[in-house]
C-alpha cells in the first residue's frame, strides 16, 4: 500500500463515523444476530474479489469489520430465505434486487431503507433494480452481467461459419451447418434447469419486447399466455427436437462451469451464459479466451417487436441490510456500503477478474485491462441497452419462479406443451 493510499483510507475511516448515520434510513434493534461483529453472505463466483475487499476493510475499520462466508448458487438461495425468515439474516444480505426474492424482504420488513447518496456513480437502471416503489433498499455490489451468446472461433471455422448468427433464421442454419461437420451446436446446463430460463427470456424478449415480461411480473391475469410465450416455449422445443443442443446436456451442471468447459475444450460450439461465465473461462482456460472466445448478443427475431439491442441477465448483484441487526451491527454495514463498496481497489479486481462493474466513467481503467475488447462491450451493451430485463427466477416471487424452473424443465423435456406450461403459470398468478 501507497502512503497516499493509507492516507486516503485513514481519512476515509474518520468520515465514516458521520457517513454510517447518513447512509441508514431506518434502524432495527433486536433479532438473534443483535449482537457480535456484523456478517455477510456471499456466492463463491466472486469468492476472491469479495474477500479482498472485506480484507482491506476490515484491515482498516477493526471496530466496523464484517465476517463474510461464501456459498454455492442453488445452496445460498435455499439457505438465506430461510435465514430471513427465522430472522436470522446476516447483516449485508445479498440479492439480485427487483421484484422477485427481494421483493419479499422489503414487503416483509426485513430489510433496512438506505440513503439515496450510496447510489452516486453507478448506473441509473441498475439502480432502479435495487428500489421497491420508489424507496432504496439495495446498491450494486458487483459486476453488471448481462446473458451473451458465447462461440468457439476454432469449431465456427471449422464448420465454414464466419460471424456470429445475427437472427433466428442465420441461427438455426449455423445449428444445421455445425451439426454436418459433427459438432455439437449449442451447451447448456440442464441439470441446474435456470440455465434453459435465459432462452426463454430472450426468445420472449425478441418476440414481444419486453412488455411481456412485465405484464406477468405485475401478475397481469393470463400473461404467461401471450403468444410470445407460447411461439418462444415453441421454437425452443424445436431446437431442441432439432438436436440443437449437446447430448445429455440435461445432466450438465452450471455450479461447476461443466457447460461452458465443453466450450473451452472443444466439445460445442456456442452456449448461452451470463457475463459471470466469462471470469470462470478466463481463469480455466487463458489462452482459448484470448485466442478462440467470440461472443455476441442474442440474435434478433424476424417480425419481432424487441429491440435486438435489449438484454437480459442479472443487473448486478446488491447488498442490503438486515433490519434484524443490531444498531451497531446495521451502522458498520452502513460505513462498508459508503467505504469499501466499489472502491478502486475493488473495481480493479473485478476487471481483472473478467468483470464489468455498473460504474460510469471507468472506461479508461476498463482499457487497460486484461483483455478489454469483452469488457467494453459489455460495458457499453448494458449502459446503451434499449431495456435490460433482470433474470425471471429473480424478478417474480420465489413459489412462481420454483414453479417456473420446473416447468420449464419439462418443456425442454418434451414432458409438457407450450399451452400447458402456460396454464400451469397462469395459477401461480396472484
Amino acid at each position: 500500500m501507497t502512503l497516499t493510499q493509507k492516507a486516503n483510507r485513514l481519512a476515509r475511516g474518520v468520515a465514516l463515523t458521520s457517513v454510517a448515520a447518513v447512509a441508514l434510513v431506518g434502524c432495527g434493534s433486536s433479532g438473534p444476530t443483535a449482537s457480535g461483529e456484523a456478517t455477510a453472505w456471499a456466492l463463491t463466483g466472486q469468492q476472491a474479489t469479495i474477500e479482498n475487499a472485506f480484507d482491506a476493510w476490515n484491515g482498516d475499520n477493526a471496530d466496523e469489520s464484517l465476517a463474510v462466508q461464501f456459498f454455492e448458487n442453488d445452496a445460498f438461495k435455499q439457505k438465506i430465505r430461510t435465514a430471513i425468515g427465522s430472522g436470522d439474516a446476516p447483516t449485508l444480505i445479498w440479492s439480485w434486487g427487483g421484484a422477485g426474492n427481494f421483493k419479499t424482504y422489503v414487503e416483509s420488513d426485513k430489510v433496512i431503507e438506505l440513503d439515496e447518496s450510496l447510489t452516486e456513480n453507478y448506473f441509473p437502471a441498475i439502480v432502479d433494480n435495487g428500489r421497491i416503489d420508489g424507496k432504496l433498499y439495495a446498491v450494486p455490489n458487483n459486476a453488471v452481467q448481462p446473458v451473451v451468446l458465447y462461440y468457439n472461433k476454432d469449431l465456427f471455422t471449422q464448420a465454414g461459419i464466419d460471424a456470429p448468427p445475427a437472427t433466428w433464421d442465420e441461427f438455426l442454419d449455423d445449428v444445421d451447418t455445425l451439426k454436418s461437420a459433427g459438432i455439437a451446436p449449442i451447451s447448456m446446463g440442464g441439470a441446474s434447469k435456470w440455465p434453459q430460463l435465459m432462452w426463454l427470456e430472450y426468445l420472449v424478449d425478441r418476440i414481444g419486447g419486453p412488455e411481456v415480461f412485465e405484464a406477468i411480473q405485475q401478475n397481469t391475469p393470463d400473461s404467461w399466455s401471450d403468444p410470445a410465450v407460447i411461439e418462444a416455449l415453441e421454437m425452443i422445443q424445436e431446437l431442441v427436437d432439432a438436436g440443437g443442443f449437446i447430448d445429455g446436456f440435461q445432466s450438465v451442471a452450471t455450479d461447476n462451469s461443466a457447460d461452458t468447459a465443453l466450450l473451452y475444450t472443444g466439445k460445442a460450439a456456442m452456449v448461452l451464459q451470463g457475463a459471470w461465465a466469462y471470469a470462470d473461462m478466463q481463469t480455466a482456460d487463458p489462452e482459448f479466451v484470448s485466442s478462440a472466445l467470440g461472443w455476441a448478443n442474442f440474435p434478433g427475431v424476424d417480425g419481432g417487436e424487441g429491440d435486438p439491442g435489449n438484454v437480459v441477465g442479472n443487473a448486478s448483484n446488491y447488498w442490503s441490510i438486515s433490519s434484524d441487526a443490531s444498531k451497531p451491527q446495521q451502522e458498520a454495514a452502513a460505513a462498508f456500503l459508503k467505504g469499501g463498496n466499489m472502491t478502486d481497489a475493488y473495481i480493479d479486481d473485478l476487471l481483472a477478474g473478467g468483470g464489468v462493474p455498473p460504474v460510469l466513467g471507468i472506461e479508461d481503467k476498463i482499457s487497460a485491462a486484461k483483455n478489454p475488447e469483452f469488457l467494453l462491450d459489455v460495458y457499453n451493451m448494458s449502459k446503451d441497452a434499449p431495456a435490460f430485463t433482470l433474470s425471471w427466477d429473480q424478478a417474480i416471487a420465489p413459489a412462481a419462479a420454483d414453479a417456473m424452473l420446473t416447468n420449464l424443465d419439462k418443456v425442454f423435456l418434451g414432458q409438457t406443451s407450450p399451452e400447458e406450461f402456460a396454464d400451469a403459470m397462469n395459477a401461480t398468478i396472484k
